[in-house]
């Protein structure tokens, strides 16, 4: 089992599947002041209850925790298992510095939004979706079945797994972290892929073609053919950037679907598209 792995005790390891649970609830009650913090406090509540004993000590937990924090959630399970870690040494250290536990949360909260973001946000969630659209465009049923099973089970094992994991490693895990540079070389491995993955699903499933012939001498002549002659893709590849750069400049994505679904109908009902 995998508390026996991390050499976690029962008792602990009971703590650890609560912390589990309650970790999946990381962007439920999200506000835009302090992000997760609300959840996070929420997560830790059974190790400041568990390792202090007086009220005192518990309001000052529940204080120390409600801090803005704001991490994908798919992998906040290792960093609510080192913060409890830290509770745990803070506990049984009467000369541990407490402090040093947001700043653990706080140092850590970008590196793994930058690798849950491009693992799962970006990548995983995008091969699935792939998968699943392909599968529903031939009107199977498994489309959308296969997408939820093939994005949400390596999720939710994550996010199951991702405590027991930060609470078993313990701060040591930072020292070995900023000595052998894992995270940046992860961030960037997967950020390569999911580039790599999204320019696929630009070439394959985006689907734009000029329609509109023109004669020249009684010769019919197809711009799409001629355009695909010089540059294959070329429209899906100026719609995807066009996008992009309007998402950058803050037009808000319903926005943009609509007026992409009323420019579409229009063409089409002229014959260009």
């Amino acid at each position: 089992m995998i508390r026996e792995r991390f050499d976690i005790n029962a008792e602990d390891g009971k703590m650890v599947a609560q912390i589990a649970r309650r970790s999946h609830t990381m962007s439920a009650p999200y506000c835009w002041e302090k992000m997760q913090a609300l959840a996070f406090l929420y997560t830790m509540i059974p190790v400041i209850n568990r390792y202090n004993s007086t009220p005192e000590k518990r309001i000052e937990g529940y204080k120390r925790h409600w801090e803005l924090f704001n991490t994908t959630p798919t992998v906040s399970g290792f960093i609510t298992g080192l913060a409890a870690s830290m509770e745990k040494q803070a506990a049984e250290d009467p000369d541990f510095d407490t402090a040093s536990i947001n700043a653990v949360k706080t140092s850590l909260m970008g590196p793994f939004a930058g690798i849950g973001d491009s693992i799962f946000q970006s990548t995983w969630r995008v091969i699935s979706i792939g998968i699943g659209i392909g599968l529903a465009q031939q009107g199977n049923i498994l489309g959308p079945i296969l997408f939820l099973l093939i994005y949400n089970i390596p999720a939710a094992f994550v996010r199951f797994v991702g405590p027991y994991v930060g609470f078993g490693l313990g701060s040591k895990f930072m020292e070995s972290a900023a000595e052998n540079g894992i995270l940046g070389f992860i961030t960037k491995a997967a950020s390569i892929v999911g580039l790599m993955t999204v320019g696929a699903m630009t070439s394959t499933m985006v689907n734009l073609k000029i329609a509109w012939v023109f004669n020249m001498n009684g010769a019919e002549q197809s711009i799409q053919s001629m355009l695909d002659t010089i540059f294959p893709n070329l429209l899906p590849l100026l719609l995807v950037l066009g996008c992009f750069k309007l998402l950058n400049k803050n037009v808000k994505p319903t926005v943009l679907i609509f007026s992409l679904m009323i420019i579409g109908i229009l063409l089409h009902v002229v014959g260009i598209l």
